[in-house]
């Protein structure tokens, strides 16, 4: 599934290619959108801003409208130069919007919708969701506050990737700053003191808004690499299913011990 970083740099390049700019076209070929007229409805508006919150994308069109985008684990925004080659199917496409220069695709995605930018602040899924670690206003007192009121009994690793105490951490950014900061994912949050929850976030904080602004990611230390020898230690790393999605939790047993 896409994380934070991934959209916010996602809603920095859609944003470069609409602001502001003309729009020549909008299609919408996936079916399930026929009926909602949204090239009609949208006709002739122009885009005046483009932002994320956690995992969410918002394009920000003239006359109070948005188009809102969760991408969950299959969708992608795509940036393309006109006349540049796609790089997915045309028939996985569910929203193409058109300017003189560019176009902008997404792709698969399971959750696209037009509101009006109202519904955005008082819809209950969006209303909901805690702290985006990637806000320039984020504010550590209200994520520990936010995970303190979580059950004391739940698995540290569990409570990060649920978006309503704290959004835009995804698996892999969980498992790296339970890592980075020396925390078992395992660890019930009444065994997690502020501190160690506060060195997981501020671990992951910086690379993420790095990735967001275009950087690469920085070199794994034990997603996905369930197995391996440690990159610090040399322990096998350790993976198996968390919390009731059964999302891959992957640790050091000699380094979060």
């Amino acid at each position: 599934m896409p994380e934070g970083d991934t959209i916010h740099s996602a809603a920095r390049r859609v944003g470069a290619a609409l602001v502001g700019k003309p729009i020549v076209a909008i299609e919408t070929p996936q079916p399930r959108h026929t009926m909602d007229r949204w090239p009609e409805r949208l006709d002739g508006r122009g885009v005046r801003a483009v932002d994320a919150r956690g995992k969410h994308l918002f394009i920000r069109f003239d006359g109070d409208l948005t188009l809102h985008s969760h991408l969950r684990m299959t969708g992608l925004w795509g940036v393309y130069r006109r006349g540049e080659r796609w790089r997915r199917s045309a028939r996985r496409a569910w929203l193409v919007i058109r300017t003189e220069d560019h176009e902008v695709v997404e792709f698969d995605g399971p959750v696209l919708e037009l509101m009006t930018d109202s519904r955005t602040r008082f819809d209950r899924r969006l209303a909901g969701l805690g702290p985006d670690l990637l806000a320039d206003d984020f504010d550590e007192r209200r994520y520990l506050a936010s995970m303190r009121r979580d059950s004391p009994g739940r698995a540290v690793g569990d409570a990060l990737l649920d978006q309503r105490l704290v959004s835009g951490i995804g698996n892999m950014w969980k498992a790296e700053g339970c890592f980075m900061a020396g925390v078992d994912p395992w660890r019930p949050l009444a065994e997690v003191s502020d501190d160690e929850l506060l060195a997981v976030v501020r671990a992951v904080r910086p690379p993420m808004l790095a990735s967001a602004g275009g950087a690469r990611p920085p070199r794994r230390w034990v997603y996905d690499r369930a197995g391996l020898p440690c990159r610090r230690c040399g322990t096998p790393i350790e993976a198996r299913g968390q919390g009731d999605d059964n999302r891959t939790a992957y640790w050091c047993p000699g380094c979060q011990a």
